[in-house]
């Protein structure tokens, strides 16, 4: 019921960290090599951490060759690719190539903050990354939209197989002498601040659409996994936390044993939907050890 969020964690650098985890979501894997934003990237601020990395990987062919194998063979878990572009095309080719028993999902990128994005909808992107492989796809989005509610209708119509809830949002902090601390001024925020506004999302989500949601944003207790479930997650992925807590993994999922004993359940999936008036059935299932 545990993952990482993309590009908060280095299963290669970090293993003993990653293994605490349900399954592992790779950093974004774009077409091209990409050296990121110019520094500084990352940030800290009272409520969260702003970074403004830019998508930078070693590009398609390399992570194929080099970085995927690496991390079937050393993780022995679930692998979630995420994959980014800058056309519908882009993603598609992307998703096409992953098309194997190596990978598990298939994360689309839909919503990062700190490049330029596709000119298609996330609609458009998942119709051709359909169109491209038989794998799961699970289509993250921002919260930036007002009514993400909507989109996600539309790339479940698109032929979305999850949602992936949520990506940062665009801030903006300043130094001592008023100017941007991030080098390409704003950034993305995570952190505690995310908190409200991913439970927005995936309680609006889980109204919306039976597709299964991954919630993520502000995750730091056991108590925040569950309000995630509560709200109609049906998986939590871990973010920020992770830079200053290697064990988190485990702690959260020791808190969250606890937090649901409190609440007289025996596992997260009965907590999900329990914030809504009535939890809706027929939910689909989230599976995360398929295709191991």
């Amino acid at each position: 019921m545990l993952l990482n969020a993309s590009g908060c964690l280095d299963a290669l650098t970090a293993p003993e960290t990653a293994k605490q985890l349900d399954a592992f979501v790779t950093k974004t894997v774009t077409p091209l090599p990409r050296g990121g934003n110019a520094p500084a990237r990352i940030a800290e601020t009272d409520v969260g951490m702003l970074n403004s990395i830019g998508l930078a990987n070693p590009g398609r062919e390399r992570f194929l060759r080099h970085t995927l194998p690496r991390l079937t063979t050393s993780l022995g878990m679930p692998i979630w690719v995420s994959v980014g572009g800058f056309r519908a095309h882009e993603y598609a080719e992307t998703c096409e190539r992953l098309d194997g028993d190596a990978v598990a999902v298939i994360e689309l990128n839909l919503s990062c903050p700190n490049v330029e994005e596709a000119p298609e909808s996330a609609a458009e992107i998942v119709a051709a990354c359909r169109a491209a492989t038989r794998l799961p796809l699970y289509a993250k989005l921002s919260p930036a939209s007002w009514d993400i509610a909507a989109v996600a209708r539309a790339v479940e119509a698109a032929g979305a197989d999850g949602l992936s809830l949520v990506n940062t949002i665009r801030g903006l902090a300043l130094d001592r002498d008023l100017r941007p601390r991030l080098g390409t001024g704003a950034g993305g925020l995570s952190g505690p601040a995310l908190k409200p506004i991913a439970l927005a999302a995936v309680h609006a989500c889980y109204q919306a659409t039976p597709l299964p949601i991954v919630g993520m944003g502000g995750v730091q207790t056991g108590r925040d996994a569950l309000e995630l479930f509560a709200a109609g997650a049906r998986a939590v992925a871990l973010g920020t936390v992770l830079f200053t807590d290697p064990s988190a993994p485990a702690r959260i999922r020791d808190e969250l044993a606890a937090e649901l004993a409190a609440h007289g359940l025996s596992s997260p999936l009965d907590a999900v939907g329990i914030a809504h008036a009535e939890p809706l059935p027929g939910r689909k299932h989230l599976d995360l050890r398929s295709r191991v």
